[in-house]
């Protein structure tokens, strides 16, 4: 029985340390397609991550000669679950165009923090002191990102991504709601990637901005990368509590500051990396005190 705990924990941390990547290649992407809007972006991610999660039901299905349906009790989660996403991807896109990629996706990766707090209320889980520090310790870090002066250019982007992780906490727990329930991970990914196709269209075709091949493809591979990492992170947390694996998903930032440099020349500033530094510690405590 220990055994295959250690298993399913070693199966979900590699998991999560695929998705970071997945996500750090679709927020490169992201920045590469230029100067479009938030809500084109992400209808094409989420296009994408759709049609690759449609393909694999169908697959279920007739491997399984049975239809597959939201669990009951999930019909609230999942329409919530697809609400916070959306949300999430929204602001993180922005957040993406108008920061440095490493600090973007450390806003981003406020999320698992977000996800102890709503875990109090949604599934019930009690909270600990430690826990309550860890949150408030975090979020004093994410400061050091957004650094709120009025002077700071970038305020209003680093509110919008600290925003987005919030919502993406949010969704993360939902996830763990249903798929405590026994709901099936690949129509999860669809609703929530068919909800935000749906959610974003009208605006898409109302503020449409003519892309060039290079840019469809690019955001095609965007949308890849996202059925990647999002197929990903919903198998870890279904493998394992998010308070035993999050903490591997801030192996992003690190690959995020590599891309950044490499393909945008970004040096996130002193303040930053301090914010990263309190951020990544306060997780790895948390991490540390949970699984001692």
């Amino acid at each position: 029985m220990i055994l295959l705990i250690k298993n399913r924990k070693s199966i979900a941390i590699l998991l999560m340390l695929l998705s970071a990547a997945c996500f750090t290649g679709m927020n490169s992407c992201v920045r590469l397609s230029g100067d479009l809007p938030s809500v084109q972006k992400s209808f094409f991610r989420n296009f994408m991550a759709a049609i690759f999660a449609a393909v694999m039901l169908g697959r279920m299905i007739a491997k399984e000669k049975t239809p597959i349906k939201i669990q009951k009790g999930c019909g609230i989660a999942m329409l919530l679950r697809a609400v916070f996403g959306t949300v999430g991807v929204l602001c993180n896109f922005y957040a993406v165009d108008k920061l440095d990629l490493a600090d973007a996706s450390m806003l981003n990766k406020l999320s698992p923090f977000f996800a102890v707090v709503f875990s109090a209320f949604i599934l019930k889980e009690k909270t600990s002191p430690m826990q309550v520090a860890a949150v408030i310790t975090a979020f004093a870090g994410s400061l050091c990102i957004i650094r709120p002066t009025f002077s700071n250019m970038a305020l209003v982007p680093s509110l919008i991504g600290f925003t987005g992780g919030m919502a993406a906490g949010a969704a993360y727990t939902l996830v763990r709601y249903m798929k405590q329930r026994g709901e099936n991970s690949a129509l999860i990914v669809f609703c929530f990637s068919a909800f935000s196709c749906l959610f974003t269209l009208p605006f898409m075709i109302a503020g449409f901005v003519p892309m060039s091949a290079k840019q469809l493809g690019i955001l095609l591979l965007a949308g890849l990368f996202a059925a990647g990492g999002q197929f990903a992170i919903t198998g870890a947390y279904s493998f394992a509590p998010a308070k035993e694996v999050s903490v591997y998903d801030y192996s992003q930032v690190i690959f995020s500051a590599v891309a950044g440099y490499f393909l945008f020349g970004q040096v996130p500033v002193l303040l930053s990396w301090i914010g990263y530094g309190i951020i990544i510690a306060v997780a790895i405590w948390t991490f540390l005190l949970i699984n001692n």
